[in-house]
């Protein structure tokens, strides 16, 4: 602050003609490198950057424009990169969680914050973060880690460090609600991006999808198939470059979103809205034909009807599900699941090869796993889609296990603090949208990777914030609760 009022001092004191030098120098400079932008980059680029660069500027003042920032980049432009290299390319991704970090420990270093409010299940969370650290040192026995796998694994734990940065930042309802607003719009953005995307002709998406080439997309080969066979059904992917991804983001933000709809107090101003937002969601996860990301949804929602106010979902449910048994416009979907049960499809049996895959591998290595930087062995990999077990393959049972005991502890805190949340409707749909948006993502793991699979950062972040928003409001609960009743103690003890 000091330095602050010294320029501007310094700044009053010059002399009228070398202050317009001075200012006809920075705007000619300013003129230049923009011109200069465009002529090497071209306008799209040089209006994007200019625009980058002022939003960055505005998020440097403000912790919440950060936060906002990263859910914004994680929903809508995932896997988009700066236009620049410095020895590896940032993500956008990389640069909104590091201005977010950036000002978070600004405010702590300046004296604007104090006193860290964590929860009791913070130090499963650093447990598990620490079990992760000496797997990836372990694997290093096996194959030294390239500098692309060290900053994702810089990047996953950052993604894990969200539990303790937003938990710490949501300090009242009122900031969790407007997280969740945030969360409700960039997600019915993306909805209407994939749906958009999905309804033009191939050759017009797919035009659309490669000018985004120049922030790291793909160049070419962007539209997916079921089973990536053209002669079948086109699958949606929006912004998120994989069909499944994005039907395991879209499951997890409906699950979030869908209490809101029967809400005493949703986050949106018109329930007709939210009810739109949500159908949108719904409709854009249909077209991923992602069987996973749907079956988890359908639990997500039998999660919220278990409550009272929500118990209108079980009818919804069933009127779904009877549509799509009894349409003559459903029943190719249906068979879609019918040979996912059966394993009769070849994804289904690329599946079950890779399970039998993992299981070899976790029986060679079952305590620590192989860690991040290869497989030690030439008949063995980790990929595997189940999150729990490539988990196993890369951080051992052990790992696994620290993780599920993380999750319990997650839910016992909220079962915790439900009594408090249920009786605070600024609270109750977030912190019931929250957990069953966790359940979602638990349920999707079993049968994809990208919660924890390293090259997809945005779903790994995607979850870690849902586990910091269902900490966020179960603490926030109980603290409004304490406080509530520390009032009425005073009130009828000076009576």
């Amino acid at each position: 602050m000091q330095s602050s009022n010294g320029l501007q001092e310094w700044v009053s004191r010059l002399d009228r003609r070398i202050y317009a030098l001075l200012v006809g120098a920075v705007i000619g400079l300013t003129g230049g490198l923009i011109g200069l932008l465009i002529a090497v980059a071209g306008p799209i680029i040089a209006v994007a950057v200019v625009l980058g660069l002022l939003a960055g500027l505005y998020i440097l003042t403000s912790v919440s424009a950060a936060l906002y920032g990263v859910i914004l980049v994680t929903l809508l432009l995932p896997f988009g990169t700066l236009p620049v290299k410095i020895g590896l390319t940032p993500t956008f991704l990389d640069a909104a969680l590091g201005a977010l970090l950036l000002v978070y420990l600004f405010q702590w270093m300046t004296g604007q914050r104090s006193r860290l409010r964590l929860t009791p299940v913070h130090a499963l969370v650093a447990l598990y973060s620490m079990w992760l650290i000496v797997s990836f040192l372990l694997g290093m026995r096996h194959a030294p880690p390239t500098p692309t796998v060290l900053r994702q694994f810089a990047e996953t734990l950052l993604s894990i460090g969200l539990t303790f940065v937003l938990v710490d930042l949501l300090r009242d309802a009122a900031a969790l609600r407007r997280l969740a607003l945030v969360v409700t719009i960039a997600v019915g953005m993306q909805a209407l991006v994939a749906i958009g995307l999905y309804a033009l002709p191939d050759n017009l998406a797919e035009w659309a999808l490669v000018r985004l080439s120049r922030i790291g997309y793909p160049d070419g080969g962007v539209i997916r198939y079921i089973e990536d066979n053209p002669l079948l059904d086109e699958r949606a992917i929006g912004t998120w470059i994989d069909p499944n991804a994005l039907g395991g983001m879209l499951a997890v933000s409906a699950a979030m979103i869908a209490p809101q709809v029967f809400a005493r107090r949703p986050v949106l101003r018109y329930r007709w809205l939210t009810l739109g937002v949500l159908g949108l969601v719904a409709l854009a996860l249909i077209l991923t034909y992602s069987r996973a990301s749907m079956l988890a949804f359908a639990a997500g929602l039998l999660f919220i009807s278990l409550f009272r106010p929500y118990r209108k979902y079980l009818l919804l449910m069933l009127t779904g599900a009877a549509a799509l048994l009894l349409l003559p416009q459903t029943q190719e979907y249906i068979h879609r699941f019918l040979e996912a049960f059966t394993a009769s499809d070849l994804a289904t049996q690329m599946r079950l090869g890779e399970y039998s895959d993992s299981l070899r591998l976790i029986s060679r290595y079952p305590l620590t796993g192989v860690g991040f930087t290869g497989s030690p062995d030439i008949d063995i990999y980790t990929d595997v889609a189940s999150m729990y077990l490539i988990m196993a393959n890369q951080i051992g049972l052990t790992g696994v296990l620290i993780f599920l005991v993380m999750m319990a502890g997650v839910a016992l805190y909220g079962r915790h603090a439900w009594q408090a949340a249920r009786a605070n409707p600024e609270l109750a749909s977030i912190h019931i949208g929250c957990h069953a948006a966790l359940i979602t993502a638990l349920l999707n793991a079993t049968a994809d990777l990208y919660f924890f699979r390293l090259d997809f950062q945005p779903s790994i972040t995607l979850f870690w914030v849902v586990v910091a928003l269902a900490l966020a409001s179960s603490r926030l609960a109980l603290d409004e609760s304490t406080v509530a009743k520390n009032s009425a103690f005073r009130y009828y003890s000076a009576r």
